[in-house]
């Protein structure tokens, strides 16, 4: 039985990550940070299952990183734990490099000191191109992040590839381009948007209120994203690659889709701006090639836009429902 330790496991992206490995056979640990009460709601399908264990980790205190490699003996680690958020890396920069960037670093080194072979994944992300001087963004596509989490992306990124050249390690990177589920953060945009058309169609508020509606973002399913990780750590040789879809999609064009899932076409009534809500530097578009990734172990999207859009406003009308 193959083990593996997952970071990030109460986020989006951990959670469908254990879910996976769990179903591909593995024994999965889970890291959490330590809190007086957890936030365990996109755990709740597998925390009970016998081959799955929390263990208590923060990226920013690297002696717990060394204890949950001692208790996880992993083969595999798979990092999705950061300060996620785009917006909130503005008002803490400093806390967002710590974690996001230097945490990397610090679990790179337990990884290290360890002294077993580890294969390793990190989650880079597309915020790492921001002002895209190449579109789509290919793998050589020279980085310019455009906020304090694209500059801490690309530390964690370029920290993954120095300890691979370094010491040999196994270390991979998924840059992934924007994705999203039912199981998003509410600070986000896409989750802002389908939680208040479910309000709206609910009849409990009246209007969303949001900024940049030009900014054009590569959106794929969060799922097929993550099962992109595992099929990077099967590979005989470590490398990076974009996981994407192609496509581009404003934030008007997801509004029209995600309102078209409650019978409403002209939505523009519903939604007002607020520059509170724009950027101080904006991304304003973002767009991947993923055929490194098809040509060397055949992955591809496979969830439809539309088809994920609608997903995300049924869970969150249902949620509304039975809250």
């Amino acid at each position: 039985m193959k083990r593996a330790l997952v970071t990030g496991v109460t986020g989006q992206d951990g959670s469908y990550m254990v879910e996976l490995l769990l179903s591909k056979g593995y024994k999965v640990f889970g890291m959490e940070r330590r809190a007086s009460t957890p936030s365990r709601v996109n755990t709740t399908n597998f925390q009970d299952n016998e081959n799955f264990e929390f263990v208590v980790g923060d990226l920013a205190d690297q002696s717990s990183l060394y204890k949950c490699l001692q208790i996880a003996d992993p083969d595999e680690v798979y990092n999705f734990a950061a300060q996620s958020f785009v917006g909130t890396s503005f008002v803490s920069p400093i806390q967002t490099l710590d974690v996001t960037g230097i945490g990397v670093g610090r679990l790179l080194e337990a990884i290290r000191q360890y002294k077993k072979p580890v294969r390793f994944y990190q989650a880079s992300s597309s915020e790492m191109f921001g002002k895209m001087v190449e579109n789509p963004a290919k793998e050589t596509t020279p980085l310019h992040p455009r906020s304090p989490y694209g500059v801490a992306k690309c530390t964690g990124h370029w920290i993954t590839q120095n300890y691979r050249e370094s010491y040999d390690m196994y270390n991979v990177s998924g840059i992934l381009f924007n994705h999203e589920s039912e199981r998003r953060g509410y600070e986000f945009v896409t989750r802002k948007i389908t939680h208040g058309i479910a309000k709206i169609a609910l009849g409990l508020d009246t209007h969303i209120t949001l900024g940049n509606l030009e900014a054009k973002r590569d959106w794929g399913y969060a799922p097929d994203f993550v099962e992109a990780a595992w099929m990077m750590l099967q590979q005989d040789e470590p490398d990076d690659y974009i996981i994407a879809t192609g496509e581009s999609k404003s934030i008007r064009d997801f509004l029209t889709a995600a309102f078209s899932h409650v019978g409403i076409t002209e939505w523009e009534r519903y939604v007002k701006q607020d520059e509170r809500y724009f950027r101080p530097a904006e991304v304003d578009v973002l767009r991947g090639d993923f055929s490194k990734a098809t040509n060397k172990f055949g992955w591809e999207p496979k969830t439809q836009f539309d088809t994920w859009v609608g997903r995300m406003v049924k869970n969150d009308i249902y949620l509304l429902e039975n809250r």
